[in-house]
C-alpha cells in the first residue's frame, strides 16, 4: 500500500514538473517558436478552434513565423485572432500567408518574463508540495486503520519528503534554464 502511494505522488510530482515545461514553452524567448501560437482559438464557421488546426504554423527563422491556413476565407479570422490575443504581435498578411516578425525583446520586457517564468515556478511548487500533503495524509489514515505501524509511517513521510525535494529542484532547474534562455541577447 505504501509503494503505491508513493509512486502515486512520484508520477504526480513527475506530471506538474512536465506542465510547468509545457507552460514555458509559450513564454516568448525572442525566437520563434510555433508553441507561441499553440493556445490561440480562431472563430472557425462559429465555433473556437485551435490554429493548430485550421492552418499549418512554421518557423522560417529565428525571428519569425508563417502561418498558413488551410481554406483563403481563414486568412482574416486567423489575423483576427492573433491581433486579440495577448501575445502583443502584429501579423502580416501577403495573400494566403500570413507572416510574424518577432521583434527583439527589450531589457524591461525581459525582466518582466522573468517574473512570469518565476511565478509559473512558484505555482508548480504549490502543486508539487499539495501533493506531498496528499500523500502523507493516506499514510495517516493507514496509521489509523493500524494498517501500518508508527515506523512505517516515518519511513514512508521521509521518502515523500525525498520525492518532493528532487520535483522541487527539477523544477528550479527548468526555470533557472528558461531565465538564461531569455536573458540571452
Amino acid at each position: 500500500m505504501l509503494n503505491e502511494i508513493n509512486q502515486d505522488a512520484k508520477t504526480r510530482m513527475n506530471k506538474s514538473v512536465e506542465a510547468l515545461r509545457q507552460d514555458l514553452t509559450k513564454v516568448r524567448t525572442g525566437r520563434a517558436s510555433t508553441a507561441l501560437v499553440d493556445g490561440l482559438k480562431v472563430n472557425y464557421y462559429g465555433s473556437d478552434m485551435p490554429l493548430t488546426q485550421v492552418a499549418s504554423v512554421a518557423v522560417t527563422d529565428a525571428r519569425s513565423l508563417t502561418i498558413t491556413p488551410w481554406e483563403k476565407p481563414m486568412v482574416a479570422a486567423v489575423e483576427k485572432a492573433i491581433i486579440n490575443s495577448d501575445l502583443g504581435l502584429t501579423p502580416n498578411t501577403a495573400g494566403t500567408v500570413i507572416r510574424i516578425n518577432l521583434p527583439a525583446l527589450t531589457e524591461e520586457r525581459r525582466r518582466e518574463l522573468s517574473k512570469v517564468v518565476h511565478a509559473t515556478g512558484e505555482d508548480a511548487k504549490v502543486a508539487i508540495r499539495n501533493i506531498r500533503r496528499d500523500a502523507n495524509h493516506q499514510i495517516k489514515e493507514l496509521l489509523k486503520e493500524k494498517e501500518i505501524t508508527e515506523d512505517d509511517v516515518r519511513r514512508a513521510e521521509d521518502d515523500i519528503q525525498k520525492l518532493t525535494d528532487s520535483a522541487i529542484k527539477d523544477v528550479d532547474e527548468v526555470v533557472k534554464a528558461k531565465e538564461q534562455e531569455l536573458m540571452a541577447v
